[in-house]
């Protein structure tokens, strides 16, 4: 992947600046001149960096803005409650601060509203213990403490439902086998080194084998389409699953709520599981487990306390602006966000409370500093990007552009946004006017520099910006394609989204979407020093004459195409001669 399109990229440069104006035409498409007349020495305004640094870094609010958000309204899954008391709070925060315009905005239905009210689990015979668990969501209630016996059940492959039928009835299953629980060789908390930056600069021309990632989800989501009505027609008490391991074996101890078992749309109610799911702490689970393979009867207790709000709750994004002054460029926006939704296991503080919050900060800062920007600068929190960045690609569908999604059963079986194109973009006025989308989703360490998603036009721009920033520890140009958040939803439709490389800290081992994912585990200098450092490059993509350069514009309708073997490459006429 990542080499064919840095050969298309290389490819359309050159028939850019040819003298075939055909070429010109159906590349530039989506462009204006903003775009293609691009200065080689960027105008800076260290003035405005001293102000912004000095509001971001000695004046900082952004660790009240994490109180107000993680602690104040608490996990934020999409189609909750919660969700929707965030999205009232950031919209009146954002007024409050000076922001024109702030609303929310629909982008359409999404299914079930769903919240946690209470979940517990023990063991009562051949002994007591209190698990570790929490409500899978969308869970349905048990109505009340149920107790029955437990049994284990392993469903690998779908010859291995037989052997459970008819042996389920009223009881609570542990469904999953136990997984290794390795001991730590590694720390969960870490930052880039240079090496490790050095490293990312490179651009791999070998990427993943993302058919292959496709298949195995395939396969996943197939098995337990088969699995749930199974276990629904035994009529089960209830079901729980052993938490997932995190990176470097950081899931000892820990809760990840994000466990794939209830299904692929569990919040639509065609799709609604019947029966009470919870997630429980892998040490809770494994003991319970064994005592079953050896032959030891296990009496369990569940109380589950959900509460469904409807089964058509819409979707909405925190909208606001800092309007543009420049008489020309006025009507061009710079825009800047992150995803407000979270799972709930925790508060969402790390994902994506943290870059909710920094994006909050960026805005009061510019506000602060009283910037007059060129360009519309414009903040959007996007709620349902835990269940395929919902809320972006609505945003982009009903303002910049959208291609259509293959229907085809396997790929009916993904979340949209990984489904193949089935048709070309179809581009909206306001695709021209987005100069830049930048994001934060990768937790709560600082800024060491920014992907370009292959557009290397923007390196020696990025690289004059960031030159000041130095000291911050912001140095890495990146030219890699970084996947899984609301960045794409622009990218995917010929418009310049950007997310910045952040170090690790404990995000893919600790706290992304688990229980650990709390205020305790933002870290505050991190946070002043990313808001700094995205204020500051906000600023400059809303004061340059230019727009931000952008790539080609995508063909996706042509991807498998391009990738089909070239035909008649063996002469075989000259063989039999």
């Amino acid at each position: 992947m990542a080499l064919r399109r840095t050969v298309v990229f290389a490819a359309s440069v050159l028939l850019v600046t040819s003298s075939n104006a055909a070429d010109k035409t159906e590349l530039a498409t989506g462009w204006n001149d903003s775009q293609k007349q691009q200065p080689a020495t960027e105008q800076i305004d260290l003035n405005a960096y001293n102000a912004i640094r000095e509001e971001g870094l000695a004046h900082s609010h952004v660790m009240d803005y994490a109180g107000g958000l993680m602690d104040g309204i608490g996990p934020r899954l999409t189609g909750s409650p919660n969700l929707a008391k965030a999205n009232a709070w950031t919209r009146d925060q954002l007024t409050r601060m000076g922001c024109a315009n702030a609303h929310l905005e629909d982008w359409g239905e999404f299914g079930m509203g769903w919240q946690q009210l209470n979940t517990w689990v023990r063991m009562t015979e051949p002994d007591t213990a209190v698990f570790v668990a929490q409500a899978t969501p969308w869970s349905p209630s048990t109505n009340g403490p149920l107790t029955a016996q437990a049994t284990s059940v392993v469903i690998e492959d779908e010859k291995d439902i037989a052997k459970y039928k008819g042996k389920l009835g009223g009881k609570i299953v542990l469904l999953g086998a136990l997984r290794d629980v390795p001991a730590p060789d590694k720390p969960f908390f870490t930052r880039y080194s240079d090496a490790d930056l050095k490293n990312l600069e490179s651009l791999p021309l070998q990427g993943d084998d993302e058919n292959a990632r496709v298949a195995r989800f395939i396969k996943t989501r197939e098995l337990t389409e088969k699995v749930l009505p199974f276990l629904t027609e035994e009529k089960v008490a209830g079901v729980i699953v052993p938490s997932r391991d995190g990176g470097n074996g950081g899931g000892t101890g820990i809760i990840f709520d994000d466990s794939a078992s209830l299904g692929r749309t569990p919040y639509h109610r065609d799709k609604a599981v019947p029966f009470p799911v919870v997630v429980a702490q892998m040490e809770s689970y494994g003991r319970v487990f064994r005592l079953l393979e050896n032959k030891v009867p296990v009496s369990m207790e569940m109380d589950v306390e959900t509460r469904f709000t409807g089964d058509h709750e819409h979707g909405f994004d925190t909208v606001a602006e800092i309007p543009g002054t420049d008489p020309q460029l006025k009507d061009e926006v710079v825009m800047v966000g992150g995803h407000l939704d979270s799972w709930i296991a925790g508060t969402g503080a790390t994902d994506n409370g943290a870059g909710s919050v920094v994006a909050l900060e960026v805005m009061r800062i510019l506000n602060a500093v009283k910037v007059k920007p060129r360009r519309t600068i414009r903040i959007a929190l996007w709620s349902g990007e835990e269940e395929g960045l919902l809320g972006s690609e609505g945003y982009v569908g009903r303002h910049f552009g959208s291609f259509p999604r293959s229907t085809a059963p396997d790929q009916m079986a993904l979340m949209e946004h990984m489904r193949k194109p089935a048709g070309p973009l179809t581009l909206k006025p306001e695709q021209k006017l987005i100069s830049a989308y930048f994001n934060v989703d990768n937790g709560t360490g600082k800024i060491r520099g920014i992907y370009t998603q292959h557009n290397a036009a923007v390196d020696s721009i990025f690289a004059q910006w960031m030159a000041p920033l130095k000291d911050l520890g912001v140095t890495t140009i990146t030219n890699r394609n970084t996947t899984g958040t609301d960045h794409l939803s622009f990218d995917a439709v010929g418009i310049p989204g950007f997310q910045f490389i952040q170090d690790p800290m404990e995000y893919e081992t600790r706290t992304h979407h688990s229980n650990m994912d709390t205020y305790e585990h933002l870290q505050p200098s991190d946070l002043k020093q990313i808001a700094v450092v995205e204020a500051i490059f906000v600023y400059n993509a809303a004061m340059r004459d230019q727009m931000i350069p952008r790539k080609p514009l995508p063909h996706p309708e042509l991807e498998e195409e391009k990738s089909k073997p070239l035909p008649n490459l063996y002469p075989m006429d000259l063989q039999t001669k």
